[in-house]
C-alpha cells in the first residue's frame, strides 16, 4: 500500500508574495517594462535610421556615382576576326554580365532590372553631313553605342525600332540607329537621317535613323552614367583661343550590331554597368561594403573579375565617395545622440534603484523578523530574487518584444542586449541592497537626518573623484568637441557627471538655509510652518538618489531640449541667409532690372506684407577718392530704401541700425554713407573711396560696421542708399509676409522668365530630408519627453517612501486638534523644501551644463547635412526656455498634488490603523 502524500508544511514563498501583494508586482512590472522598452528601442530606433539612410544615400545619389562599371578594351588587331566579332556580340556579353553578378563580393549585390550593359566607342567621330547644325561652324561629334534592352528603357515615339538584317560583322557597311526625342530635336535628326561614319578600310559605314525614343527613367543608371546617351551637350573645343562650342551626341545602334564598330576609329569598349541593390544593406555593413567596393577597383576581387572578362578590365565607381559621405556624417552625429542614450540611462538607473529602495524600505519590518528566526542571507536574498524575476523578466521581454514590433530594420542582439541589462540591474540590484542591510541587527540609535548629519571621510574622497571626471570631461568636450571623441565614455557622460555632482554639492549646501529657516519659523505662532520645516529636516541624510535622479533627468531634458533648439536655430539662420526674408525674387544670371509694375503686382499677392526692392552689383572694387592704385578686394554693393531694409534686419535678427545712418546728403557729387562688412571696413578705413557702380563713379564712405545684411549671403559687402545712385533701378526684391507661394509664382511667371522665387521655408525644408537628421532629432526629441517623465517618476517615488510617516504624522497630529486644512499645508510645506531645492537646481544646472557644453559640441552635421549653402556653418547648442523651465515646474506642482492628494486621503480613512499600540512609526 502506498504511503499517503504528505501535504507542504507552508504554501510556496513567491505565490504567496504575488497574491498578498500584487500591486507592488504590477508596478514593478510596468516600470521595467517601459525602462526595458526605452533601452531595447534605442539602439533598434539608431540601427533603423541608420540603415534608412544608407540606403537613401545609395538610392538617390546620382547613377554616375554608384554605379559599378566595369569596362574592358575591345580585343586587339592580333586576335582572329571571329574572335573579335564575337567579343562584341550581344550573347557573349550577356553572358559576362551574368558572370560579373555572380562573383561579387558580399554584401556588394547588382539591381538586375536597373543595370545594362553593352558595347560604345570612346573617342567621338566627327560627322560632316551638312545639315547638321554647327553653333561656331564646328561639326559636331558623335559616338556610338550599343546598349542593351533599349525597347525595354525607351518608348518609341516616331518611327520604327532599329534592327538588325542578317549577322553584322566587321565588313557591315550599314546599321540602324535610334536617337532619343531631344537629340532628334536638338539635331534636327529624324527617321531616315543617316550619317557616314569614317572606317580603317577607307569606306564609310552608313548609321541610319529608323526610330525616335524617350527614355522611360531618364534618371536611371541606363540613361544617366553617360549623359550623352539622353541628350545632346554643346562642348567647348579646346584647340581654340576663341570660346567656341560644337554638339557632342550618342547614336543608339540596334542590337548586336557592335562588331561592325570595329571597323571605325571610335576604339570600342565593353561595359557592364551594374547598378548596386541597396535594399537588403544595413548600417552595419558599411564597412565590409568598403572593403568590398575597394577590392573591386583595385584589389583581389578585380583579378577575378579580369579573369572573366579581360586581362585590361578595370572598375569605376564613385560608390565608396557615398559612403565616406554617409560615414563623415553619422561619425558626426553619433556622439550627440550618444549623449542623449547615457544621461536617459543614467536617469533610468537611478530611478530603478529608488524603486528597490522603496520596495526594501516597505519590507524591512518583514525581512528583519525573518532574519531574527534564524532566516539565513542565502535564504532570503534567494526568494527576493525568484519573487522579482517572477515579474520582471516577463515585463522585459514584453518591452523587448514591443520595441522589436514597432522599431523593424534593425539588428536583435543590441536590442536584447538593452533589455537584458536592465532585467539583470532590477534582479540583482534590489534583492541585494534589501538583504545587505539585514547582515547583523540592526539597533535603533540616533537618528540619522539631513540638518544634523555630518558627512563621513570616505563620501568626500568618492564626491572629490566626482568632481574629478567631471572637470576632466567637460574640458574635454570643449578642447575637443563631440566630432572627435569616437565614443569616449567619459566624453558622453558629461552633463551626467555635471548633475551628479550638483547633487552633491547641494545635498550638502541643503541643510543650511533649512537650519536658517527653522530658526525663524520656531518664533511664529502657529505650528505648521514649524512642523513642516522640522520634518523636512528629518529625512535621512543618505536620501540622495531622489535628487540626483531629479537632477540628472532635469539636465539630460535641458540638453536635449537644447539640442532641438539649436539644430532649429541654426536651419532657420541658414534659410534667413540663403533667402534674406520670407521670400526672395531675382533674376537668373545677370542681374535684370526690375519695373515699378512688377513690384505693385507683388504687394498684391495674398500674404505680403512688405516688399522691399534692392540693387545689387557684383563684384565691385572700391578704390581711394584720390585715384590712386589699391588692392582693396572685391565686394557686393548694394542699393537699399534705408528705413524699409532698417525694419527688415529688426524683423530678421541681424544686426540693427538706425534709418538715418544710411540716407545720404542731397545735392551731387556727394559722399554716401555706407554700412561695410568688418573685412571691407578694414580694407577701407574711414576714408572715402570710389565705387563703380551702375556704369559711373560714386563716393562712399564706411560709418558702420555689420556683420551679415539680409540682402545677400556674402563676407564682403557694401549697403547705400539706392536713391542717391546713378542707377538706381532695383534688381530684387525681398518679401515679408506669408506669401501664397502659388499666387506669387505665377505673378512672377506672369513678369518674363528672368526670375526666380525662393522661399524661406522651402529652403528650411532642405536641411530635414536625410534620415540621418531626422532620425537623430527623433531621439533626442524622445530623449526630452522620457527626462521630464523620469524626474516625475523620481519625484512621485521619492513621496511615496514616505508617505507612511506622513500618514500616521496626520493621524496623531489630529488627535491633537490638526484641521484638514492645516494637515494639508502641513504636508505641501514639508514637500516644498526638497521639491524646490531639485527644480530650483535642475534649472540652473541644466543652463549651467548647456554654457559648459556648449562650444565643444557643434550640431552642424546634425543640422545642416545635405543643406544648402548654409550647410558649411556651424550650429552650436541653444538654451531651451520649455525644457528647462516645464519639467522643473512640473517637480513643484507634482510634489505639491501628491501631498494634496495624501491629505485629502488620509482625511477620508479612519486613524484606527495608524494610532495602534505599540507601533513603532
Amino acid at each position: 500500500m502506498n504511503a499517503a502524500k504528505i501535504p507542504a508544511a507552508c504554501a510556496p514563498w513567491v505565490r504567496t508574495r504575488l497574491r498578498t501583494a500584487p500591486g507592488v508586482s504590477v508596478a514593478l512590472a510596468l516600470l521595467v517594462f517601459l525602462t526595458a522598452f526605452l533601452a531595447a528601442a534605442y539602439p533598434r530606433a539608431v540601427d533603423a535610421y541608420e540603415t534608412k539612410a544608407l540606403r537613401h544615400d545609395i538610392g538617390t545619389a546620382s547613377p554616375a556615382r554608384s554605379v559599378l562599371e566595369v569596362s574592358t578594351p575591345a580585343p586587339s588587331l592580333a586576335e582572329p576576326v571571329p574572335r573579335r566579332e564575337e567579343a562584341l556580340r550581344e550573347e557573349w556579353l550577356s553572358r559576362g554580365y551574368r558572370a560579373l553578378a555572380e562573383v561579387l563580393p558580399d554584401p556588394v549585390r547588382a539591381d538586375v532590372p536597373r543595370s545594362s550593359f553593352g558595347v560604345h566607342t570612346t573617342k567621338p567621330v566627327v560627322a560632316h553631313e551638312p545639315w547638321l547644325p554647327r553653333p561656331n561652324g564646328l561639326p559636331p561629334q558623335f559616338r556610338y553605342a550599343v546598349p542593351s534592352a533599349l525597347d525595354e528603357h525607351s518608348e518609341l515615339t516616331a518611327g520604327r525600332w532599329p534592327a538588325t538584317h542578317g549577322e553584322v560583322g566587321i565588313d557591315s557597311r550599314e546599321v540602324e540607329a535610334a536617337v532619343t526625342q531631344e537629340t532628334a530635336r536638338k539635331l534636327g535628326m529624324e527617321p531616315g537621317s543617316t550619317i557616314a561614319v569614317p572606317t580603317q578600310s577607307g569606306e564609310p559605314l552608313t548609321v541610319r535613323v529608323t526610330g525616335v525614343v524617350t527614355p522611360l527613367l531618364p534618371e536611371s543608371g541606363y540613361w544617366s552614367v553617360d549623359p550623352l546617351y539622353r541628350s545632346p551637350s554643346l562642348v567647348p573645343d579646346t584647340g581654340s583661343k576663341m570660346p567656341v562650342f560644337y554638339w557632342a551626341a550618342t547614336l543608339l545602334l540596334a542590337r548586336d550590331s557592335g562588331p561592325a564598330l570595329l571597323a571605325t576609329t571610335g576604339e570600342p569598349e565593353l561595359y557592364w554597368r551594374l547598378t548596386p541593390d541597396a535594399s537588403g544593406l544595413t548600417s552595419a555593413d558599411v564597412p565590409a561594403l568598403r572593403t568590398s567596393v575597394t577590392s573591386l577597383k583595385s584589389g583581389p576581387d578585380l583579378l577575378k573579375l579580369r579573369g572573366l572578362v579581360g586581362p585590361t578590365t578595370t572598375l569605376s565607381t564613385g560608390l565608396d565617395a557615398v559612403l565616406d559621405t554617409y560615414t563623415s556624417i553619422r561619425t558626426a552625429i553619433s556622439p550627440v545622440v550618444t549623449v542623449a542614450a547615457v544621461g536617459i540611462g543614467a536617469v533610468a538607473a537611478v530611478v530603478l534603484l529608488m524603486t528597490g529602495g522603496l520596495i526594501g524600505a516597505r519590507r524591512h519590518g518583514e525581512l528583519a523578523l525573518l532574519r531574527s528566526r534564524g532566516g539565513s542571507l542565502a535564504g532570503i536574498g534567494g526568494r527576493l530574487l525568484a519573487e522579482t524575476a517572477v515579474a520582471v523578466l516577463p515585463a522585459a521581454a514584453l518591452g523587448l518584444l514591443l520595441a522589436t514590433l514597432l522599431i523593424g530594420g534593425a539588428r536583435w542582439g543590441p536590442a536584447a542586449a538593452g533589455a537584458g541589462a536592465v532585467a539583470a540591474l532590477v534582479c540583482l540590484v534590489l534583492p541585494l541592497r534589501t538583504t545587505l542591510r539585514h547582515r547583523r541587527p540592526l539597533l535603533h540609535g540616533a537618528r540619522d537626518d539631513v540638518v544634523s548629519a555630518r558627512p563621513s571621510r570616505r563620501r568626500t574622497v568618492v564626491e572629490l573623484t566626482l568632481l574629478v571626471l567631471a572637470v576632466g570631461a567637460v574640458a574635454a568636450l570643449r578642447r575637443r568637441g563631440t566630432g572627435g571623441s569616437g565614443g569616449d565614455p567619459l566624453l558622453s557622460a558629461a552633463p551626467v557627471l555635471v548633475g551628479l555632482i550638483a547633487a552633491l554639492v547641494l545635498v550638502r549646501l541643503y541643510p543650511l538655509p533649512l537650519r536658517l529657516a527653522s530658526r525663524s519659523v520656531a518664533r511664529l505662532r502657529g505650528a505648521v510652518g514649524f512642523l513642516s520645516l522640522a520634518r523636512a529636516g528629518r529625512s535621512s541624510a543618505s536620501g540622495t538618489l531622489p535628487l540626483l535622479a531629479l537632477l540628472v533627468a532635469l539636465t539630460t531634458a535641458a540638453f536635449g531640449g537644447s539640442v532641438l533648439a539649436g539644430v532649429a536655430h541654426a536651419r532657420d539662420d541658414a534659410a534667413s541667409r540663403a533667402v534674406g526674408a520670407d521670400a526672395r525674387i531675382s533674376g537668373e544670371g545677370s542681374p535684370t532690372p526690375v519695373t515699378d509694375g512688377f513690384v505693385r503686382q507683388v504687394r498684391a499677392v495674398d500674404g505680403v506684407r512688405e516688399v522691399l526692392p534692392v540693387r545689387i552689383e557684383y563684384g565691385i572694387a572700391p578704390s581711394p577718392a584720390g585715384g590712386t592704385a589699391a588692392d582693396t578686394g572685391r565686394a557686393v554693393l548694394l542699393g537699399v530704401e534705408p528705413g524699409p531694409y532698417a525694419r527688415l534686419a529688426r524683423e530678421s535678427g541681424l544686426p540693427s541700425f538706425s534709418a538715418g545712418t544710411l540716407e545720404a546728403a542731397p545735392g551731387k557729387g556727394a559722399v554716401l554713407p555706407a554700412i561695410a562688412s568688418p573685412s571691407v571696413a578694414e580694407r577701407l578705413g574711414d576714408g572715402p573711396h570710389t565705387v563703380r557702380a551702375g556704369g559711373a563713379d560714386v563716393q562712399v564712405r564706411v560709418v558702420a560696421v555689420r556683420s551679415r545684411t539680409s540682402a545677400v549671403d556674402a563676407d564682403d559687402f557694401l549697403v547705400v542708399d539706392r536713391a542717391a545712385l546713378p542707377e538706381s533701378s532695383p534688381t530684387t526684391l525681398l518679401v515679408t509676409g506669408a506669401p501664397d507661394a502659388k499666387a506669387l509664382r505665377a505673378a512672377v511667371a506672369d513678369a518674363g522668365p528672368g526670375f526666380t522665387v525662393r522661399l524661406r521655408s522651402q529652403e528650411r525644408e532642405a536641411f530635414v530630408d536625410s534620415p540621418l537628421q531626422s532620425g537623430a532629432g527623433r531621439i533626442y526629441t524622445a530623449a526630452v519627453a522620457a527626462g521630464a517623465g523620469y524626474a516625475l517618476l523620481a519625484v512621485l517615488l521619492s513621496l511615496l517612501q514616505t508617505a507612511p510617516e506622513r500618514t500616521t504624522l496626520l493621524a496623531r497630529l489630529r488627535t491633537m486638534g490638526l484641521t484638514t486644512r492645516q494637515g494639508r499645508r502641513l504636508l505641501a510645506y514639508e514637500a516644498l523644501p526638497q521639491a524646490l531645492l531639485a527644480a530650483v537646481g535642475g534649472l540652473v544646472v541644466g543652463w549651467a551644463t548647456i554654457a559648459l557644453l556648449a562650444p565643444g559640441v557643434d550640431l552642424a552635421a546634425l543640422a545642416l547635412a545635405g543643406g544648402g549653402g548654409g550647410a558649411s556653418r556651424s550650429a552650436a547648442l541653444r538654451a531651451d526656455a520649455l525644457s528647462l523651465v516645464l519639467p522643473a515646474l512640473g517637480v513643484v506642482l507634482l510634489a505639491a498634488a501628491v501631498a494634496g492628494v495624501q491629505a485629502w486621503w488620509a482625511g477620508r480613512s479612519g486613524s484606527i490603523k495608524e494610532l495602534r499600540a505599540g507601533d513603532t512609526r
